[in-house]
């Protein structure tokens, strides 16, 4: 997977404002008028997310139905709705080179509409959405979020960290954690698909429960 992250007209800067203009403190996509949001300084708070549960079912719903060949893969965290849809096959040569620029021209065609949706689903959940397009084994992820995480290692941890850097498999030690995190989600899926899912009924629950 390619990741194309340069800066760009996509991209937009929560500290700008939003593109539509400032909202009121009680705005609320879902109606509530619950006093969360684009109000605040800084935007969404960590502690006030609106859930993300129908964020599938709603992008499903927005996009243009001839933008992909099936149903796009819609991935969600705390900061992050992160789409990607396979395209159509070049008919002129079946190769890495004539995908990569079928799927850059899906890129600049799509740009504004693209845009627009995801100003509609931050406004709705919270959350930044980036996008990444699919042809066979070649796929890009446009311009996303890279996270820092703040963590404590003990020395033993560090020198896992430092030997892949030093093996050249890594070039820092952020980069090092990142390929360990890759590692395991690719030996645990099974089991951390399980635990998603046992999270998300948790939540339901908890929808479900008194405001407090």
């Amino acid at each position: 997977m390619k990741y194309d992250n340069e800066p760009g007209p996509e991209r937009r800067s929560r500290r700008g404002g939003h593109p539509h203009g400032p909202r009121g403190a009680g705005h609320h996509p879902h109606g509530g008028g619950r006093g969360r949001g684009f109000g605040r300084p800084g935007g969404w708070q960590q502690a006030d997310l609106p859930p993300a549960d129908d964020a599938r079912a709603w992008l499903l719903g927005r996009l243009p139905d001839d933008w992909f060949t099936g149903e796009p893969t819609v991935t969600v965290d705390r900061e992050e709705i992160i789409v990607t849809g396979e395209l159509p096959a070049p008919e002129a040569a079946e190769n890495a080179a004539a995908a990569e620029g079928r799927i850059q021209r899906f890129r600049e065609d799509t740009r504004e509409a693209r845009m627009k949706i995801a100003d509609e689903a931050e406004s709705r959940y919270g959350r930044k959405l980036a996008w990444g397009a699919s042809i066979g084994e070649t796929r890009i992820l446009f311009t996303h979020l890279a996270v820092p995480v703040m963590t404590r290692l003990r020395q033993d941890e560090r020198r896992v960290l430092d030997t892949l850097v030093d093996s050249g498999v890594a070039r820092s030690r952020s980069e090092a954690l990142a390929w360990c995190v890759t590692l395991v989600g690719e030996h645990t899926d099974e089991w951390l698909t399980s635990l998603r899912t046992a999270m998300s009924e948790v939540d339901k629950l908890r929808a479900e429960g008194p405001e407090l």
